[in-house]
């Protein structure tokens, strides 16, 4: 496996232990020393290292993590994704927006299991851990962080699902569009093509998902009242957790209508891991 940023992903994983200590100790208002004692690290180099990696101080991103937060952010975006689609923005600042063009296959093309693509795909290092990511020429098919579902069963399902088509393990080929969503250092000015692969109300929630600017966050009820099924907030949750574009499409940017964090495909901390960098990067 290549690596795009060594250092980063060990930055990552020091963070995310940091981040369940805290979780496992949060009556207790743990220390900045404490925190850093378990992660083996300074008080200094922990500040630093947490500050480099999430944009923001320790205090500052837990303060992003708890629920009064959450409620607040709720309340701001109570008409999110109104003034979103009437604009037809995904964000209101350009630097933050993964600025994605998207289209679903047919039902056709889905059952034919891939017959006559060519899908490359590779692992790569993020920010938040190992991930697969898997490209056609009509778009990215699929983004999955490797580290809950593990590597060989996802790939396992890529060969399942597309087991009519050519696929090649080509990390050099899928490395730029990695660089692009979250380093934005190679064509940050054309915009990512998404081939999206489900139902149509699946569809639809994921397209009003692509809607939630950078470092917001709304409610599975904001998301049903967008797609014009107010009452269908469980099957919006489990549409949510279908998506194969994990990050792109920002599944993780929907919390509970109270201000909690609700559950993730790829783990609880690393959506709090998300959620807490993107707020730093704002």
């Amino acid at each position: 496996m290549e690596s795009i940023d060594n250092q980063g992903i060990i930055d990552y994983r020091r963070i995310e232990k940091a981040i369940l200590f805290i979780e496992e100790n949060f009556q207790t208002q743990p220390s900045l020393k404490e925190i850093a004692d378990y992660v083996a690290l300074s008080e200094f180099h922990f500040n630093r290292l947490f500050s480099k990696w999430a944009g923001t101080s320790p205090q500052r991103f837990m303060r992003f993590l708890t629920k009064e937060f959450a409620k607040e952010k709720l309340v701001e975006s109570s008409n999110l994704l109104e003034a979103t689609f009437e604009s037809g923005l995904s964000s209101s600042s350009r630097l933050h927006d993964l600025f994605v063009t998207y289209e679903a296959m047919t039902p056709a093309e889905f059952k034919s299991k891939g017959a006559g693509l060519t899908i490359h795909y590779g692992i790569h290092e993020t920010p938040f851990g190992d991930c697969l990511i898997a490209i056609t020429e009509r778009g990215i098919t699929d983004f999955r962080f490797i580290e809950n579902e593990g590597k060989d069963l996802i790939i396992k399902e890529l060969q399942q699902d597309f087991d009519k088509a050519k696929l090649i393990f080509d990390n050099n080929f899928t490395k730029p569009f990695i660089e692009q969503i979250f380093y934005e250092t190679h064509n940050s000015n054309k915009p990512l093509t998404l081939l999206m692969r489900g139902t149509n109300f699946q569809i639809k929630v994921w397209e009003a998902l692509l809607k939630i600017p950078f470092g917001q966050m709304v409610s599975y009820e904001t998301i049903a009242n967008a797609i014009g099924q107010p009452t269908a907030q469980r099957a919006v949750g489990t549409a949510i957790g279908s998506n194969r574009l994990g990050y792109i499409i920002p599944c993780h940017r929907v919390l509970q209508k109270v201000g909690g964090i609700g559950g993730y495909r790829w783990g609880v901390t690393r959506k709090k891991a998300i959620l807490g960098w993107e707020m730093g990067h704002l």
